[in-house]
């Protein structure tokens, strides 16, 4: 029997339930923003699969979706093609070879802003080398093909939707800073207003040198040339050596099981794979699930697990080339079955209570995803970008593109928050060439070997609860896709001892939560979702409501 505020939720929730998803027997798109999605459909409908769409939309997110979207910043790539083969492409930003493990503390030892706002925040931005990658090793279309869509919307120009025009207009008193910033965004102080056509030479043109030179007309040549000088001249780090010396690492996607599904995630240096595996292994069990979805006996046990992972992920995670990520001792079975012991089922456990394993062996808002299948059954889940929203605020001179500030996520003072909040260890401490702890997390569920759901999401650490409440959803709840997509989210990350609940919820669920312990701070929005779920045949589509998100099959 549902628990009173399960029953309120879903009187509050009426409106966003029972939504059907998007229905396509023969491809699917769903990404952020209308204009990508209709690129991404065209390859798949002109003979492309699901990594060459991928390609395409990345490239034209980073002109219509300029907040996050980017060839100025990074992320991942998970693929599963239909012969079996995987991968997990990490083409992460690095810290420049210059950059140094206090270069973010003034003299008397104190965090500064430079690492969120300015030249020096920037990474080596790796997504132009890891989409190049994707479509070689993947992919079936001419390069020149998938990139020509993004260079004719940033030419020609595309009209701006109400939300984009007042995102640029709310990102002012930073993005003015900048002289390039304020001249492409603002219009110098003219702002853009919905439906005004919004082009991008400068960027046009970059991305011309991309579409006939290929990564090399990014990492070297006038490009490379142009943004290393302007790293100079303002006190960046990013060097021509820095770009030329930039590779897109192939992983091993991480494995695991939940209840009698198969989870294919992000390994390290994404922190988010262990966290969905960590907290499901916490969950399976617990009968957490019988208190049904919404009720606050099950945003008490989940928010426990959430406690409990990020309480590792600040002593434990990093850059697997750099630090000894300890994988298998904190998904053991024995060990979660401890952590899941030691939850109360009926009361909040303080944060100062809970502590980071201990082994013997020694993530923005405005970040964005998007999933794509074909009909030949490959996959395609990225999630990637700039950080912070519009990243740190830069257009690089003569470039057109806005550069990440992804040395954030890096400890530039281990043991105090980042700019999420976010408090991160030693093993997280800056050094050259070294990538820095992500949250991002697309993720593949098979059920029989077959592919299920395929889901991510944008938001800096909300990325991670974004993902594991949409999947228990499905899974726990017997939700529709676009159902478990659209429900009431909420979030805890350890520190500070805050849960994070969308208005969604009712005001008894709150009430229970808060006789539980739990200190709430009601929010309006929690982050997005981009999901497909494979049944009978079709392929549904989930875009998030709470965003301009799409999604279009055929």
């Amino acid at each position: 029997m549902l628990r009173l505020g399960a029953l309120l939720l879903i009187a509050i929730a009426l409106p966003m339930w029972g939504a059907q998803p998007v229905r396509g027997r023969h491809g699917m798109v769903v990404t952020r923003e209308r204009h990508a999605t209709a690129a991404g459909l065209r390859v798949l409908q002109s003979g492309g699969n699901a990594v060459d769409a991928a390609v395409a939309v990345g490239f034209a997110l980073a002109v219509t979706h300029p907040s996050a979207g980017n060839i100025g910043g990074g992320g991942f790539m998970l693929v599963r093609m239909a012969d079996g083969r995987t991968a997990f492409l990490d083409f992460r930003e690095r810290a420049p070879q210059a950059a140094s493990r206090n270069m973010y503390l003034d003299a008397s030892g104190k965090a500064t802003e430079d690492s969120t706002i300015g030249y020096r925040a920037s990474g080596v931005p790796g997504t132009v080398r890891g989409l190049e990658y994707a479509a070689h090793k993947f992919g079936t279309r001419p390069w020149a093909e998938l990139v020509h869509p993004a260079v004719e919307l940033a030419a020609k120009g595309f009209s701006l939707s109400y939300a984009q025009a007042q995102s640029l207009r709310e990102s002012a008193p930073r993005l003015g800073r900048f002289a390039e910033s304020k001249r492409i965004f603002l219009r110098d102080g003219k702002f853009y207003e919905a439906g005004d056509t919004f082009a991008q030479p400068e960027l046009a043109r970059t991305l011309e040198r991309i579409e006939r030179l290929g990564a090399k007309g990014f990492y070297e040549g006038e490009t490379a040339r142009l943004l290393a000088r302007d790293m100079q001249e303002h006190g960046g780090l990013i060097t021509e050596a820095d770009l030329a010396g930039y590779k897109c690492i192939e992983r091993v996607p991480l494995l695991g099981k939940y209840r009698s599904y198969d989870i294919m995630t992000s390994p390290p240096p994404s922190s988010g794979g262990i966290g969905i595996l960590e907290m499901l292994g916490i969950l399976e069990g617990s009968g957490y699930e019988k208190g049904g979805a919404g009720s606050a006996a099950v945003v008490h046990w989940m928010t426990e697990a959430m406690r409990r992972y990020f309480a590792d992920r600040a002593e434990h995670l990093g850059d697997p080339e750099f630090f000894h990520v300890p994988v298998a001792e904190l998904l053991a079975p024995e060990r979660l079955a401890k952590l899941r012991a030691a939850i109360d089922p009926e009361r909040a456990t303080p944060s100062a209570q809970v502590r980071a394993g201990v082994f013997t062996d020694h993530e923005s808002k405005e970040t964005t995803h998007y999933s794509i299948a074909d009909a030949e059954g490959n996959i395609a889940l990225v999630t990637y970008t700039l950080n912070g929203g519009y990243g740190s605020k830069v257009t690089a001179t003569g470039l057109g593109f806005l550069l990440n500030n992804e040395m954030d996520d890096f400890a530039a003072q281990p043991g105090s928050p980042n700019m999420f909040g976010l408090v991160q260890g030693e093993a997280n401490a800056i050094q050259p060439r070294k990538t820095p702890l992500s949250s991002m997390v697309p993720t593949l569920v098979l059920k029989d070997g077959k592919p299920y759901l395929v889901l991510g999401s944008p938001g800096g650490p909300t990325i991670i609860t974004t993902v594991l409440e949409t999947l228990v959803n499905v899974i726990d709840f017997h939700m529709n896709v676009q159902d478990a997509v659209n429900w009431p989210r909420f979030h805890h990350q350890w520190m500070p001892d805050t849960l994070r609940v969308e208005r969604g919820y009712s005001p008894d669920t709150v009430t229970l939560l808060e006789q539980r312990g739990y200190t709430i701070e009601r929010i309006n929005s929690q982050g997005e979702c981009a999901a497909i779920l494979f049944a009978g045949g079709w392929m549904e589509g989930a875009a998030d409501p709470r965003t301009e998100g799409t999604a279009e099959g055929y």
